[in-house]
């Protein structure tokens, strides 16, 4: 993979994020600021671009969910899952095209052996 897919790569990821974390915010928070995101959303999505940024495994992995190495501490790693997990599936409402596209990467890295029968799996 070039740097420049890298980058979009984690351009995408990062899009991804911020958009699940805005779904879930927007459901749950009622002082969000102009961004769209409260205080405590704000400073998870800036955790995760500072994740996303220094990932050493950006160019192999399919999703964070997926990555052997476990950058997040375990306090944000379980904000972030609480989040995707009420975000995530309401994504198809939202932003269709990126959730398909999502799916199909799932899809994708579960057929070439990437990730675990349920999408979820780690193969370490």
């Amino acid at each position: 993979m070039t740097k420049e897919e890298v980058e979009k790569k984690r351009a995408q990821e990062r899009q991804v994020v911020h958009e699940i974390i805005a779904v879930y915010c927007r459901h749950h928070h009622n002082d969000r600021g102009e961004d769209g995101f409260c205080a405590e959303c704000r400073d998870l999505a800036a955790y995760a671009d500072l994740r996303l940024e220094r990932c050493p495994r950006m160019a192999e992995k399919t999703f964070c969910s997926a990555c052997p190495i476990h950058c997040y501490k375990p306090e944000m790693r379980e904000k972030i899952r609480t989040v995707m997990r009420y975000g995530g599936p309401r994504m198809l409402l939202y932003h269709p095209m990126m959730t398909l596209r999502h799916m199909f990467l799932t899809w994708k890295a579960e057929k070439n052996g990437k990730l675990g029968k349920t999408g979820q799996g780690r193969t370490v």
